[in-house]
């Protein structure tokens, strides 16, 4: 996620840097072309291009608006996530009998909080295509490390850890019946939400809509320097420049947006939720403790494709 608010023009032109490149070399070789061959036999009329540009605002519009209900549906999800993983630990303290305040009790609580921590982690590293178990190896226990490592699917492991803890817990007395289901509804809507970022993960926009708005662009790039011809001349080349970039920086907007889990700088912060998830529960399971400092244990996370940024700062 970017944190800065000013955003350096070099990094945003850099998102268009070859479309920006092939505009201004097509437009210089128009005016170059008008130069040595002047003629008014290619003027054509501006309005055929400004049809053109309407119905590709029109598109774009539709694109970008479509993108952003997926990435905010993705922010939706994710603040669902905080609100469910603290209800679960709370819960499970609150349930758990425990007169004496024994060890036992509180190994029970930690570790179902450390594990619902490492759920966080590994659903974001699943989701953007990493790999969960490097994220929580360092959080779970040995043996829940050696259970989930038998599973493809590592976040629904650890929720089937859950349930299955419950289930002992119900059979030695430390919680009835009526306080497991609770918890367990807690775990559904966990479960739940978990479905539907794999949804928007796995849904991708059509191709061929991506493909008719590029086509669409550039058919009204090339036809703009015929119509503006006659009204500017060499001033056309920033002014068309100018056009194209802002058009093009729309349709990368709309790009980048519409898939939230790709590990961009315009992505949901995954890791800095699920850190501040870990910080939250970790606290809740220690509250009595004199001095507490909630050991946050950030996955690696590879970023081939995200250059740095000066005077930019981003949470992962």
């Amino acid at each position: 996620m970017l944190l800065k608010k000013k955003i350096p023009m070099k990094y945003v032109l850099g998102k268009i840097r070859v479309e920006l490149f092939l505009v201004i070399l097509y437009v210089i070789s128009f005016e170059v072309f008008l130069y040595y061959y002047g003629t008014n036999a290619i003027n054509i009329p501006i309005a055929i291009p400004t049809i053109i540009g309407t119905i590709i605002s029109l598109l774009l519009a539709f694109k970008s608006n479509q993108a952003y209900d997926r990435w905010w549906e993705a922010r939706i999800i994710w603040g669902a996530i905080v609100n469910d993983s603290r209800t679960l630990i709370r819960q499970v303290i609150a349930f758990y009998k425990d007169p004496d305040f024994s060890v036992e009790a509180n190994d029970f609580k930690e570790n179902f909080a450390k594990r619902q921590a490492a759920w966080c982690y590994s659903l974001s590293q699943s989701l953007r295509g990493k790999d969960p178990l490097k994220a929580v190896k360092q959080i779970l226990s040995e043996e829940d490390f050696r259970y989930i490592k038998k599973h493809k699917h590592v976040p629904n492991a650890i929720l089937l850890l859950h349930s299955k803890d419950l289930k002992k817990a119900n059979e030695q007395g430390k919680i009835n019946t009526y306080q497991q289901v609770e918890i367990d509804n807690t775990l559904t809507r966990l479960c739940d939400s978990m479905g539907k970022c794999e949804r928007i993960k796995n849904t991708i926009f059509p191709t061929t809509y991506s493909m008719y708005i590029r086509f669409t662009l550039c058919l009204f790039i090339i036809l703009l320097p015929f119509g503006l011809t006659d009204l500017l001349g060499w001033l056309q080349i920033p002014l068309v420049t100018t056009i194209a970039a802002a058009f093009f920086l729309i349709e990368k907007m709309a790009i980048h947006l519409q898939d939230p889990f790709e590990n961009r700088p315009t992505d949901t912060p995954m890791t800095a939720i699920s850190s501040t998830i870990e910080k939250n529960l970790v606290q809740m399971v220690n509250e009595f403790r004199d001095e507490f400092e909630a050991p946050v244990k950030k996955p690696e996370v590879e970023l081939h494709h995200i250059q740095p940024l000066k005077n930019s700062y981003f949470v992962l």
